[in-house]
């Protein structure tokens, strides 16, 4: 486990941008998948919007996934494995980076055919707490047609990533101008950011 915390870290640190090909193993991608799909089929998900609480605003114009926020009182397996991971991963970034991350907050992320994210960062005008935006892909087979990258923008370049199952992304939420392409298959995430005090 802590290789794939490593090569998160590490890419990181000489790119701005994480990436770990399978940080989710196969087994946990695809009970993650298998439940944000049964939540979908359920009706569960909820339209996204961007600000928080005291400026949302729910755009399709702007963004327009799915999404429904994981929480270890649903008391579901993959949900708690996922915790489990990430609770690891951090104690290892306190440890290793001095990093200062106490919370974190997860959702999953649906996309269906045709729908985007236009250009955005992730931490709010009013609230600085979110420190990393990290996100894990629940697509296996994802094909070069299906569209759905995610961009990111730095000033120098812009990285163009795929959504293949069980990658892992991580970047500084306030840093990092991003987007997500026209997807044309349907497309899943477990989408999240790991907070400061």
């Amino acid at each position: 486990m802590e290789n794939k915390f490593e090569t998160l870290i590490s890419s990181f640190i000489e790119h701005k941008i994480g990436i770990a090909i399978n940080f989710l193993t196969i087994s946990l991608a695809n009970e993650l998948k298998k439940n944000l799909l049964n939540l979908n089929n359920q009706q569960q998900l909820f339209k996204a919007g961007t600000g928080n609480k005291k400026n949302l605003n729910q755009s399709v114009k702007v963004r327009s996934d799915v999404i429904y926020w994981l929480d270890k009182e649903h008391n579901n397996k993959a949900e708690n494995d996922f915790f489990i991971q990430i609770e690891s991963f951090i104690k290892y970034l306190n440890m290793n980076c001095y990093s200062g991350i106490v919370d974190y907050e997860f959702h999953y992320s649906l996309y269906e055919i045709g729908c985007f994210y236009v250009k955005h960062i992730d931490q709010f005008k009013n609230d600085s707490k979110r420190s990393f935006s990290m996100i894990s892909y629940l697509n296996n087979n994802w094909q070069p047609n299906d569209g759905g990258e995610l961009m990111i923008y730095q000033e120098s370049s812009i990285q163009k990533i795929t959504p293949n199952q069980g990658k892992t992304i991580l970047f500084k939420s306030n840093e990092m101008p991003h987007e997500v392409l026209i997807t044309h298959q349907p497309r899943m995430s477990v989408t999240g950011w790991l907070k400061n005090g």
